[in-house]
């Protein structure tokens, strides 16, 4: 069970994010940068939705056999690698400097790790055999 501690950790590291996303921004006076903030929020968002679907009750040990669960990895994976390779590309054709796709790489990846961690932290066990 996570406390509050966790809660303040994940807020604190959540807020650094955001402030390296925004000021990519503001100092480097271009708005693109923002855009990393839009695939980083989205990008659990396929796995959650496919996590859902697979069975938890499925004793099936071979593998995950599910093709939606595998596509949401697929997505969320694909959105990861977005949120990177967009400032990358965006600093590679000078439409943002160096100095602003560094701040907003770092930005974008402490924001998901933030989300991931949340959802680590605070997912509730499933404890149908314990009577």
């Amino acid at each position: 069970m996570a406390g509050l501690k966790t809660i303040i950790a994940l807020s604190f590291v959540l807020a650094i994010g955001f402030l390296l996303v925004i000021l990519s921004s503001a100092l480097f006076s271009n708005y693109l940068p923002l855009l990393v903030v839009g695939t980083y929020v989205i990008a659990p968002i396929p796995n959650a939705l496919c996590g859902r679907y697979s069975d938890p009750n499925d004793f099936n040990t071979e593998g995950d056999g599910s093709a939606v669960v595998d596509f949401g990895r697929f997505l969320t994976g694909f959105l990861v690698v977005m949120g990177i390779a967009l400032p990358v590309m965006l600093a590679h054709c000078a439409v943002i400097t160096i100095g602003a796709m560094v701040m907003s790489i770092v930005g974008g990846l402490l924001i998901y790790a933030t989300i991931i961690s949340f959802g680590m932290f605070f997912r509730e066990e499933n404890d149908w055999y314990s009577g």
